[in-house]
């Protein structure tokens, strides 16, 4: 299959392109059935209630009277305290109500435009967050490699790729002894699944596998059951959403929902996630309300993608061409504002919960009865 090279992009042939592929770029689907019970955990990524600025303590518990089986605390700042008797506290306090805790934390790689010193340098970061995830008993750790931007760096993703898997590989032996995976994200367009494959494989499997993000997926340009199809082995925790998608003036735009919201076909993509993801927790990352256009029909937005095939591209054409306009949500001005951005995060969590439980089958009893 040809690629779409950045000089002859145009409406016309991107369309065309996509539309010939369309017949090779077959993904797998299983036809949905009755509620099924899939004896999935289910949770939420902290980060869908970013609004309230909650710390770890009132995320188990919200976590518990919502009746979760699981809770990814993907911030290092949600913890009152990095010291161990702390983490040791709030494990029990997690095991006492019956959630699980995953843990995750942002770039480790010291080349991206995103990486921040609050944790020190990248090593430091990671040594501290390895330790972390051992104290609190998260079998995992999230980090991330960067955002968009970074396809642009000197030397593209890959350099920054080859930057992040030498910082990985020099902590092979103190997850080992953690207990400790690392899950790399695919976060914010700055990987495609086979890019965050060929880093995982670099890195060492053993003790590197992936969170697969549904939403950021999309904006890497992906069908997020086409990019499960390849990210599902390797996964090690999740952080899921659906999406709006739609055709718009320079391409196609997306707006993140809530789960059941949008065009992605959740159905088909848990059948499949129980094939290739037996025993993951699902975690619910709603990030709703804002609009993003890809401006497709421009050859400068290109730059970085190059690399795209019509093939590749043709299963988010497929999406956009069922998706209609969503307007966005605006936060009113003032103190108001603040109570109403706590409000609609909450409604788009409990939508994705109640979605995921009566018509996905997520979630499971515990011996708490919940």
């Amino acid at each position: 299959m040809t690629t779409l090279p950045q000089r002859h992009l145009s409406r016309r042939n991107i369309l065309q392109g996509t539309a010939l592929a369309a017949a090779s770029a077959v993904v797998p689907r299983v036809a949905a059935a009755a509620v099924p019970n899939r004896k999935v955990k289910l949770g939420i990524d902290n980060f869908a209630m970013r609004a309230f600025g909650w710390k770890a303590q009132a995320l188990i518990d919200f976590s518990a009277e919502s009746k979760l089986d699981s809770l990814f605390i993907t911030d290092l700042d949600a913890f009152d305290s990095r010291e161990t008797a702390h983490l040791k506290e709030l494990r029990q306090r997690a095991m006492d109500k019956g959630v699980q805790l995953h843990l995750g934390t942002w770039s480790v790689c010291p080349t991206s435009n995103t990486f921040k010193t609050n944790w020190g340098n990248a090593d430091e970061h990671l040594a501290l967050g390895i330790r972390m995830a051992h104290d609190l008993g998260s079998p995992v750790l999230r980090v991330v490699l960067g955002n968009q931007l970074d396809r642009l760096s000197p030397g593209g993703i890959s350099a920054r790729i080859k930057d992040m898997v030498k910082v990985l590989k020099r902590h092979r032996s103190r997850c080992k002894d953690a207990g400790v995976k690392v899950a790399v994200e695919n976060h914010a367009g700055d990987m495609r699944a086979r890019e965050l494959v060929g880093l995982v494989e670099q890195a060492g499997k053993d003790f590197v596998g992936v969170n697969m993000d549904s939403g950021n997926a999309v904006w890497a340009l992906e069908d997020p059951l086409s990019n499960l199809e390849i990210l599902g082995p390797y996964a090690l925790t999740t952080s899921l959403r659906d999406s709006h998608i739609w055709e718009s003036e320079n391409g196609v735009t997306v707006q993140w929902a809530a789960m059941g919201d949008g065009v992605v076909d959740l159905p088909a993509y848990f059948n499949r996630f129980m094939e290739l993801c037996p025993g993951l927790p699902v975690h619910i990352e709603t990030i709703s309300g804002f609009n993003r256009e890809f401006a497709l029909f421009d050859s400068a937005f290109w730059k970085g993608y190059e690399s795209i095939t019509a093939a590749e591209l043709s299963p988010l054409l497929k999406l956009a061409r069922k998706g209609k306009p969503v307007a966005p949500w605006k936060k009113p001005e003032g103190i108001e504002g603040a109570k109403a951005e706590q409000a609609f995060q909450k409604l788009q969590v409990e939508r994705s919960l109640r979605y995921c439980k009566e018509v996905l089958g997520l979630g499971l009893p515990n011996a708490l009865g919940r």
